[in-house]
């Protein structure tokens, strides 16, 4: 199934599944709505816009560094006006001095993830033409997170999944280690191994502002032991072997 390669990673990261107004959770990896998120708004299309066509691209999410949980705090509607402040579960407005709503969010700091996507050809050249100028800039689950590089990373692949056995890993090389090994992440069952199984409320049906729904899905995970020769660092190291994989995909 053809394919393409996405890489998202940036100072933070936030992916949530099931928050709460002042409990902003985020998962361990990137979901389902987030990634169709991104391919969505690079077509520029509308919250109201049919998913179906996105909705049947295959993800499998690859976590190069798994990165670090952290918390931030938030406080929303304080010092506006009685009219503008937060509604109450009633319908009406709180008191000027007691608008104030503390948040709690959940960030991923410093992760990494290579992401496959595969599916109908025609599809895939929408969105690889979209993902090269996109009508709306990406962010990583949330406007505040940007991602560090560029998304789109490898094109025309004729397995996409099976691509990440081998794309560079966005992480240093552990002294003395011949093998590392990284969580796997797919959306449909996989053709080996044992796949930790977990339910996610995350496959969107649609990103009406009004009429947000999502269904419920099964995500496997498996662990894939690869060479440690893959790891190709941070910073600098990290931008030439990614110029040196994209330099062979051209000559292919």
């Amino acid at each position: 199934m053809p394919g393409i390669l996405m890489h998202l990673s940036g100072p933070l990261q936030s992916f949530g599944e099931h928050s709460h107004f002042t409990d902003r959770d985020t998962h361990t990896r990137p979901t389902r709505s987030a990634l169709i998120g991104i391919l969505a708004a690079a077509q520029g299309l509308r919250r109201e816009a049919d998913l179906s066509d996105l909705r049947t691209l295959r993800f499998t999410i690859r976590t190069d560094r798994s990165g670090v949980r952290m918390v931030d705090f938030h406080t929303v509607g304080g010092g506006l006006p009685r009219d503008r402040s937060v509604p109450s579960a009633n319908g009406d407005r709180k008191d000027e001095g007691k608008a104030t709503v503390v948040t709690e969010r959940h960030y991923l700091a410093d992760a990494a993830f290579t992401v496959a996507v595969d599916g109908d050809p025609t599809l895939i050249n929408s969105v690889t033409t979209a993902l090269r100028t996109p009508r709306w800039p990406p962010y990583l689950g949330r406007r505040a997170c940007p991602p560090a590089g560029p998304v789109l990373v490898a094109t025309g692949l004729d397995d996409a999944a099976a691509a990440l056995t081998s794309f560079p890993l966005h992480r240093r090389r552990p002294a003395g280690a011949s093998t590392v090994t990284v969580d796997v992440a797919h959306d449909q069952p996989p053709t080996s191994g044992h796949p930790a199984r977990h339910r996610l409320r995350d496959d969107p049906t649609s990103f009406d502002d009004y009429h947000r729904s999502w269904n419920v899905r099964t995500e496997y995970v498996t662990t894939l032991t690869l060479p440690a020769d893959l790891c190709a660092g941070l910073g600098t190291d990290w931008i030439n072997a990614l110029a040196a994989a994209q330099a062979l995909e051209t000559t292919a």
